[in-house]
């Protein structure tokens, strides 16, 4: 049942005819995979697993035997120490279930899976990001902090290894935290193509460690020329057909419905799930939602004009009739609002599992070989009551997991499997995945639930999904929950629950208690931290304008030559902000092209500066507090505060702290903040948005640290002068031209280094550090550039109002257009790493002054705004490639040979 070939037919069939996609590879790839489509910039088609229990039913026993066997190939190939010393990570959300059958598999292996779900009172460990995703992806929240710490092998479980960037950059960052001297990828299929495989004995020579592969099979995928386009073609023809039927979604001939979610209120697009989809921006209408009935639509299926319609029907959520051709009787789902003393509908039966105290619900804080025995002690006793709950006469029965919940509902289901005779279990999960329905046996993804989610995801309210289970026959289905998600939602009108109702006789819901860890031991901390530092005597600004965060490391050695740094940094042996670039010191030449474009753009950039201060005192606060990231976003931080004197006669308080890529924000700073100011009137200020990784990095931050602390109130949000990435809200203007502050390095940010966390030197409470280049002083033009900018502030009052009266009444919700073109540029020139890639003339500015550039790419027609770009290139012996369409001015490209031999012995560049 549910198997890729369903009455003779492969489940890949349908999108093989119409895009031409082929699937070549071992005898057992088209019974584990089938085909369906989705909306997706990059791909139209999605690889749909039929052994991982997540948009297939399948049985548990294979589901479970699947991940257990790859774990005991994991076991012979490192061997019983190793494998006794190993941890095991599974990705969020998909291979949760897979990566914990895995570590069964290897034996005695602790497992942890990434999440999306920030846990108050659990610290992050570390996270990672996707590099198709538009919103920030997998946090690492292990209960026992040193989890991840040690050299022993690290087994890293995805489904899917299609082209592998994903597991490189997570190996990349965590090898960054935690270096160990071997990896084990694994996953169910091996899709790389042959560029791709070649590229992981290469990283693995580049970071100095062993890195393996463990796949159930092996293949490729075999697209032909234009299928993107053909297939977008494709899913926009069945968007329009349902569109000319009514909009329905609960009935659409024989093909698929064109339902995608829209974009959370946040502005940034959701997660869609570990196959990489897209967020649609389709409409979201269900019939059923607005008392529609179903309609019949077109009747021809795509690229079959001429034959007679089918009678399989798309399934979706709010289907109030029986569906023509569906195995079973569907039921109608409850209406209006039910009693308050009622949360369940009346065919819906709540089972008590009589979940063991202190068990873990599955691997997000870590689950260990102790647990493991706990639960298998427990299964029994928990199946039981399953059992008896379920009606006499049922022969069929679903086990539905929750998302990452997928590990406890397979051993659940496994248990049922192996007790109840004579009924037929199956076991799948929902997932926030969007992807279209085709009732059709070529077609993987045959039917689709759609109801609201129900846990209160922290990127906000959406759409979730259920695949293959509307007419599917199940004479009951086990909804399998944990308590955070037993939710209103889950039981609303339009909730799964009641989706569930109107297409299985019966429904059974078990909530697993939630796992929350224990209060942590924190370090003592200091019962006050130190008042902010200031000039003159930390940095060349006035004590006004600006309190520094910061401890002073001045007297500290810190710098090392570019290449060295740049060496350590991309080989995993240091972080970036362990050490300092040597300050370049700019030529005569370099000095009058910086002279030359502050006079030139100081207009538009006071211009720029009174729009953004005016959108943070008409949408945050009155009276803000800017707090500015240092150091780039602290001259902008004092532009600001002298246009709100300057225009308002106000006398904002504005704070310098730190922010570190792959660490967060300085929790001391915040600290102190909290204790001298409301949160709420906290603005975070930085200079401009590259492809958007510090916007990222700040949420995630916030967001940890309101769950260590218990101190709410901070906005993430940040306010830019420049968001050339469309990134935020709040700034001055979307332009990507010169802002001269970018064009040098501490001499243009009061003598300040970029900020320093090193362990030896930035203690649990210390401020993070940063240096004051007392020495330049006669290099310094910190304050002079403030003054060209604030000198213009009275010949654009009318520009800024007329400014900040449009962006105050228009669409600035964030695009993330700037991180898809990262990705894109990553992938042309062979990079494979978006941190390579430094987007913006302010990002390219720094690749020239402080990395090992590889090559500049600049628009054609770039005109003066790339003068010193041109000339620092010039000088390192950068090439400068002139691309037609390209969304910045300019973007650097990090040199990404990771050597010391990326440059010659004069430091100039080596190409290639």
């Amino acid at each position: 049942m549910n198997k890729a070939v369903n009455d003779g037919v492969w489940s890949g069939s349908w999108v093989a005819e119409r895009l031409g996609v082929r699937l070549e590879g071992d005898d057992e790839l088209t019974g584990m995979l089938g085909l369906a489509l989705r909306r997706n910039p990059k791909r139209a088609h999605l690889l749909v697993s039929n052994v991982l229990g997540k948009h297939v039913p399948q049985s548990p026993s294979v589901v479970y035997g699947a991940g257990f066997a790859l774990g005991r190939r994991v076991r012979e190939l490192l061997g019983a120490e190793e494998a006794a010393r190993a941890v095991v990570l599974g990705y969020a959300e998909t291979a949760t279930g897979l990566g914990h059958s895995v570590a069964d598999g290897v034996g005695l292996a602790p497992y942890l899976h990434s999440t999306r779900r920030p846990v108050a009172g659990v610290a992050r460990a570390g996270g990672f990001e996707e590099s198709h995703s538009h919103a920030t992806s997998h946090l690492l929240l292990p209960e026992d902090p040193a989890l991840l710490v040690g050299d022993g092998p690290l087994v890293l479980v995805d489904d899917e290894f299609s082209t592998g960037n994903t597991v490189l950059n997570t190996v990349r960052d965590l090898h960054e935290r935690y270096p160990r001297r071997r990896y084990v990828v694994v996953a169910l299929v091996d899709m790389r193509s042959a560029a791709d495989a070649g590229r992981l004995a290469e990283f693995a020579g580049e970071i100095g460690a062993r890195v393996d592969l463990v796949a159930a099979a092996t293949g490729a995928v075999r697209l032909p020329e234009g299928v993107l386009e053909k297939g977008q073609e494709l899913v926009a023809r069945y968007e329009a057909e349902s569109a000319g039927a009514g909009g329905l979604s609960s009935a659409a001939p024989s093909g698929p419905v064109a339902q995608f979610p829209a974009p959370p209120n946040s502005g940034v697009a959701a997660e869609t799930g570990r196959e990489g989809n897209a967020p649609g921006s389709g409409p979201a209408a269900e019939a059923g939602r607005e008392g529609n009935a179903p309609g019949s639509g077109p009747a021809a299926e795509a690229g079959r004009e001429g034959n007679p319609p089918s009678s399989g029907l798309a399934i979706e959520a709010g289907q109030e009739s029986n569906p023509l051709g569906a195995r079973g009787t569907a039921r109608s789902a409850p209406t209006g609002p039910q009693p308050e003393d009622e949360r369940t509908h009346p065919h819906v039966t709540q089972v008590d599992l009589h979940w063991p105290p202190g068990l873990p619900d599955g691997g997000r804080h870590g689950f260990t070989p102790a647990h493991r025995t706990h639960l298998e002690d427990a299964l029994p006793a928990m199946t039981a009551r399953l059992a008896e709950a379920l009606p006499a006469d049922a022969r069929s029965v679903l086990v539905l997991g929750f998302e990452e919940l997928m590990y406890a509902p397979l051993r659940l289901a496994r248990e049922l499997e192996q007790v109840a005779e004579g009924v037929e279990v199956r076991y799948s999960t929902t997932t926030r995945s969007p992807v279209l329905a085709v009732d059709d046996p070529g077609y993987a993804i045959r039917t689709r639930l759609v109801f609201p989610a129900h846990d209160t995801p922290a990127d906000g309210p959406g759409e979730r999904y259920a695949y293959n289970v509307a007419g599917a026959g199940f004479d009951a289905v086990i909804a399998v929950v944990d308590s955070v998600a037993d939710t209103p939602e889950l039981h609303a009108p339009d909730g799964l629950l009641a989706r569930l109702s109107a297409h299985a006789p019966q429904v059974l819901l078990a909530v697993v208690p939630s796992y929350v860890p224990g209060p942590l031991a924190l370090p003592e901390r200091h019962p006050m931290l130190p008042e902010p530092l200031r000039g003159p005597a930390f940095s060349s600004y006035a004590p006004e304008e600006v309190g520094w965060l910061l401890q002073d490391l001045s007297d500290v050695t810190l710098e090392a030559p570019t290449e060295e740094r740049e060496e350590a940094i991309q080989s995993g042996g240091a972080h970036y902000a362990e050490s300092l670039p040597v300050e370049y010191q700019p030529s005569e030449q370099y000095q009058e092209l910086f002279q030359t474009a502050l006079a030139e753009s100081a207009a538009r950039l006071a211009q720029a500066a009174g729009a953004v201060t005016e959108i943070v005192l008409a949408e945050r606060s009155p009276r803000p507090v800017l707090v500015s990231l240092a150091r780039a976003g602290t001259p902008v931080g004092v532009l600001m505060r002298r246009w709100a004197q300057f225009r308002h006669g106000l006398e904002l308080p504005h704070y310098a702290v730190s922010i570190v890529r792959g660490r967060g924000i300085d929790a001391n700073a915040l600290r102190w903040l909290a204790a001298h100011h409301d949160p709420r009137d906290v603005v975070f200020v930085d200079g401009w948005t590259g492809k958007g990784a510090i916007t990222r990095e700040l949420t995630a931050a916030i967001r940890e640290f309101e769950a260590s602390d218990g101190i709410t109130g901070f906005d993430p949000e940040i306010a830019v002068l420049a968001d050339p990435g469309s990134c935020v809200r709040t700034y001055g203007t979307r332009e990507d031209y010169l802002i001269p502050s970018a064009c040098l390095n501490s001499t243009v940010s009061g003598l300040i280094s970029r900020t320093v966390l090193r362990a030896d030197l930035v203690g649990p409470n210390d401020y993070h550090g940063a240096k004051f280049y007392r020495e330049l002083a006669g290099a310094d033009v910190s304050v002079a550039f403030l003054d060209a900018v604030s000198a213009r502030f009275a010949e654009v009052v009318d520009a800024v109002d007329a400014t900040a009266k449009e962006l105050l009444s228009g669409d600035r919700e964030p695009t993330w257009e700037g991180w898809a073109a990262v990705e894109r540029i990553s992938e042309e020139y062979g990079i494979h790493d978006v941190n390579l890639v430094k987007p913006g003339v302010g990002e390219t500015t720094r690749v020239l002054l402080r990395r090992v550039p590889w090559k500049i790419l600049a628009r054609a027609g770039a005109g003066a705004d790339l003068d010193h770009v041109r000339l620092l290139a010039e000088q390192r012996g950068v090439p400068v490639e002139e691309v037609a369409e390209l969304p910045y001015t300019c973007v650097g490209l990090i040199h990404p040979k990771y050597t010391r031999g990326a440059t010659g012995a004069d430091g100039r560049a080596v190409n290639l």
